[in-house]
């Protein structure tokens, strides 16, 4: 885990008595199982982060494709004449 701290945090006691339960049967500690948590709901939060950062980025490029363009690719799916997935213009 390299290099530690310590934070205090509080849950719900449901939350705490599941994590418990967690700990008994997989023969870890509580701590490193809420770490392992915590690690995984960060790496989750950056990656969103850093997709809506590119997604931003695009737009600003003028790569989008317009919502009227869309709605209209998906009002035409499991139709004889689905339309083409939009793109870019």
């Amino acid at each position: 885990m390299g290099d530690s701290t310590t934070i205090t945090l509080r849950i719900d006691s449901e939350i705490k008595d599941r994590l418990e339960m967690l700990a008994k049967s997989t023969k870890r500690s509580k701590s490193s199982l809420a770490a392992e948590g915590i690690e995984e709901f960060v790496k989750r939060e950056e990656r969103q982060i850093e997709g809506i950062r590119k997604a931003m980025a695009s737009l600003d490029r003028g790569e989008g494709v317009k919502h009227d363009q869309v709605t209209e690719w998906l009002a035409s799916w499991d139709t004889e004449d689905e339309f083409p997935t939009p793109t870019a213009e």
